[in-house]
């Protein structure tokens, strides 16, 4: 189960936005983390704790398909990603990276910032422990559950050939 507290932002919020372009030449996730969010957010990063939630309304992780935003979000500590609708290339880049995404419209018009959720990935049911109410959203195929337990699709390859190679 993922717990941690909400921070909330609106439509659109793009790629370049999440990690600015001006970042783009660093590979190491623990570098990005140090400015995942910043122009959009600029204490995010002073506020972020391991285990918290990012949730936004629609269209999230839209522009480019630079997949350093999924790493920085979830090199910050973030367990995941609420929001109403994603852009379809950050869903897979995310998933890919081993960053759960969810998409329930319910959780995101019922929560605020700063509220605390338990998230259940595999039973698909998110609950707000601030207001106390549940939402349940479809839960992952068994594949996407299985790159997000191994930690993303790099992982899971790594355990798919170790597993072959015995």
């Amino acid at each position: 189960m993922l717990k941690g507290g909400v921070h909330k932002y609106g439509a659109n919020v793009d790629t370049d936005v999440i990690i600015p372009a001006r970042y783009l030449s660093v590979s190491d996730p623990a570098e990005l983390a140090k400015h995942c969010m910043e122009d959009i957010d600029q204490e995010f990063v002073s506020k972020v704790q391991p285990g918290d939630i990012i949730m936004a309304t629609t269209n999230f992780g839209c522009g480019s398909s630079r997949e350093h935003a999924p790493l920085a979000i979830k090199a910050s500590g973030i367990s995941c990603v609420i929001a109403k609708s994603f852009a379809r290339i950050f869903f897979r880049n995310a998933i890919n990276i081993g960053l759960p995404v969810l998409e329930c419209v319910e959780a995101v018009d019922n929560t605020e910032a700063g509220d605390i959720l338990e998230v259940e990935l595999f039973s698909g049911t998110i609950k707000n422990v601030t207001n106390g109410m549940t939402f349940t959203v479809k839960p992952y195929p068994d594949f996407m559950a299985e790159l997000i337990s191994a930690g993303g699709l790099i992982e899971y390859t790594k355990k798919r050939l170790a597993t072959r190679r015995l």
